[in-house]
């Protein structure tokens, strides 16, 4: 068994909070080695983030083409299926490109924690050690797997699903959260018949059913079929279709399509050959890693960022995370604050939040005051014939600071950083009243919400 040098940081897990990490490390002047058992860049880089956003804008092209009846279906999805691709393969290589620039040491294999300052590193048929100083636990998440609908076959997780060579002629999708939401509109897009089986009341729960109302007006209109309360029983598989069982208020009820797609949620990849009980590191009962608010396990030099510790599986998060972690094991007194994470989601149109909502302001018994404006009158969204949606800003009627915004509407994804400034440096409303926004742009529309804010603020509470 060989031996590596004995590093400062080894970072296990290569997705947008490994490779942060890494990279954060080894800017800060400690020698970093980072392992990855896949490819580098990770999940999300290779089967989420990347290619889904990839694969979601290509078909928004599609449907263009296809209302000015100049492509076919067969040949924009092997098309698109090859932009994916060379998206991904650019971000990965970008990666790994700024990893080795930066002296990253990176290897590819499978780690595993032997004891508390050395890991073993499996590839292929060899075996490695690594000894380090500090570790940053990065490892992520996968889907979860249904014990009624196994994955393989034409029961899908969505990681095969953004690679299929031709576009389903029909889908049924488990599960209505935002990885549903995103793969069924974009198939839809692409021609698919699609059919969304949610067990709440509503798709995209967490979200208000105001922001959600536009959305939901679009999957109508892309012809997508939702059902909700409903809970799948099991499925059976032929060789060109799947058949689902399914109950609402425990009456079955039976679909059939080319494939069913399963997104119910992620796992967090803490199991396995990991190793965190060879070194007494517990999770929780959802397999989740207890961290302070320097992102430090039980074990003090030992951190774990990203999926596998508690609050929401973002990517963004994660890099946040990596940063401070890195920092920490550096001598800095960097710690976490999330008050201004966005969630965003890449439906038609697209939804976004930071901060607080309407409800839970009112849940911490907050005074607010809420601003909005619709897109419906702003010039840049009528030229771009999206006008569906608005800005919600929420303002504490007390100190006038913003605390919290959602916005569905187009480049709600880009919108939303403006916001999460506001709140992360305290701005107040007037702030963004008075910040003048260029026109004609879809930021006018943040602007009007603010003043609608200010003018209620002046006003009587009610």
């Amino acid at each position: 068994m060989s031996q590596f040098e004995t590093v400062d940081t080894l970072v296990i897990g290569s997705g947008p909070g490994g490779y942060m990490a890494a990279l954060r490390s080894a800017q800060l002047g400690l020698k970093t080695a980072i392992v990855e058992r896949g490819k580098i860049g990770g999940v999300c880089t290779h089967v989420g983030c990347i290619p889904s956003k990839a694969l979601i804008a290509e078909s928004h092209r599609y449907r263009v083409l296809r209302q000015s009846n100049k492509t076919e279906v067969a040949t924009s999805f092997m098309n698109a299926q090859a932009f994916k691709e060379g998206v991904v393969n650019k971000q990965s290589g970008g990666v790994g490109f700024l990893l080795k620039n930066a002296g990253v040491t990176i290897i590819e294999g499978e780690a595993s924690l032997v004891d508390k300052h050395t890991a073993v590193i499996k590839q292929m048929d060899e075996e490695s050690t690594i000894s380090f100083q500090h570790a940053i636990l990065a490892t992520g998440s996968r889907p979860i797997e249904l014990k009624a609908l196994p994955f393989g076959g034409r029961i899908l997780s969505s990681t095969e699903a953004l690679s299929l060579s031709r576009i389903p002629t029909s889908l049924i999708i488990i599960g209505g959260g935002y990885i549903g939401v995103e793969l069924g509109q974009m198939y839809a897009k692409f021609g698919t018949k699609v059919t969304i089986l949610e067990g709440g009341r509503q798709v995209l729960p967490g979200f208000e059913p105001e922001l959600t109302a536009p959305v939901l007006r679009q999957l109508k209109a892309d012809g997508i079929t939702i059902i909700t309360e409903a809970t799948a029983v099991q499925a059976e598989q032929t060789s060109d279709m799947v058949t689902l069982h399914y109950s609402i208020d425990q009456e079955l009820h039976v679909l059939t399509a080319d494939y069913a797609l399963v997104t119910v949620g992620r796992k967090p990849n803490t199991d396995g050959n990991l190793g965190l009980e060879r070194i007494g590191l517990r999770t929780t009962d959802r397999g989740l890693i207890d961290t302070d608010e320097q992102c430090r396990t039980a074990i003090p030099h030992i951190f774990a960022i990203g999926d596998i510790t508690a609050g929401p599986a973002l990517a963004h998060k994660a890099s946040y995370e990596a940063k401070v972690a890195a920092e920490v094991i550096a001598g800095q007194t960097s710690m976490v604050d999330y008050k201004a994470i966005p969630l965003v989601v890449f439906s038609e149109p697209e939804l976004a939040s930071v901060g607080l909502t309407e409800v839970d302001a009112k849940a911490n018994a907050i005074p607010t005051v809420i601003g909005k404006s619709p897109f419906s009158i702003n010039g840049r969204a009528l030229a771009l014939q999206a006008t569906d949606g608005f800005v919600k800003i929420i303002v504490d009627r007390t100190s006038g600071a913003v605390i919290g915004a959602q916005i569905v509407g187009v480049e709600a994804s880009t919108l939303i950083s403006e916001m999460a400034l506001a709140i992360e440096m305290s701005a107040s409303v007037e702030d963004l009243a008075l910040t003048i926004h260029p026109h004609p742009t879809l930021g006018e529309v943040i602007m009007e919400a603010a003043e609608n804010a200010v003018v209620k603020m002046n006003q009587p509470a009610t």
